[in-house]
């Protein structure tokens, strides 16, 4: 087995954080910099990762999480908030950043940006929002990977009012709704009932059809 599925095996939703043991800057920056790195369609990141730092924001949000203790007791958390609509600035901003990056127009990169701002801005912005928000779950996939990496526990979370959260970080002001949280830290040496328990999946006859 390879040293990423070992790490695979031993990773898993974490229930209960050791809140005095924290990442070092590194670690943080090496899931961040993991997430950043992670495809997107068409490119456009339609999504932002926001670090919490602060206590007492992290103490309002956890009454709207089902009070899970994940939220103040992580070392770090995380939340992934997707663009609320795709517009035609932001598509420009980032077909505008790969020319500039790369120093040269190409006719068919710009026949795309084309084609998606034909198409994108005029559809209904819940439709982009929930376009949107499922890139943010492929980054979380990056996280996960990473952290496991890293030997960091992470809890990922779905269990929260989206619309209370985006209140106490004002996201709405931004053009940003939030989709999911992931705390980062440590488990804790005893209180979490999950951490010893046999890691179950599907057997793989079950998950995985191979087409001919």
């Amino acid at each position: 087995m390879s040293d990423t599925l070992q790490k695979l095996q031993w990773r898993y939703a974490t229930k209960k954080f050791d809140p005095t043991r924290k990442l070092s800057p590194e670690q943080l920056e090496c899931i961040l910099e993991a997430i950043r790195l992670t495809a997107t369609s068409s490119g456009l990141q339609p999504y932002e990762v926001l670090v919490v730092n602060n206590p007492e924001l992290r103490a309002r949000i956890q009454p709207h999480a089902w009070n899970q203790a994940q939220v103040t007791e992580a070392s770090h958390l995380l939340v992934f908030a997707a663009w609320d609509n795709y517009t035609a600035e932001r598509i420009n901003a980032m077909f505008d950043l790969v020319n500039e990056a790369r120093g040269f127009r190409n006719e068919g990169w710009e026949n795309y940006r084309n084609f998606l701002l034909q198409t994108y801005p005029p559809r209904d912005p819940e439709v982009n929002f929930q376009h949107a928000a499922r890139q943010a779950y492929i980054g979380l996939g990056s996280a996960l990977i990473a952290a496991a990496e890293l030997k960091v526990d992470c809890t990922p979370m779905e269990g929260f009012d989206p619309d209370k959260v985006d209140e106490i970080l004002d996201l709405r002001a931004r053009g940003l709704r939030s989709v999911l949280m992931l705390p980062l830290g440590y488990r804790a040496e005893q209180g979490d009932w999950l951490v010893d328990l046999k890691k179950v999946r599907r057997a793989r006859e079950q998950f995985v059809t191979e087409i001919d």
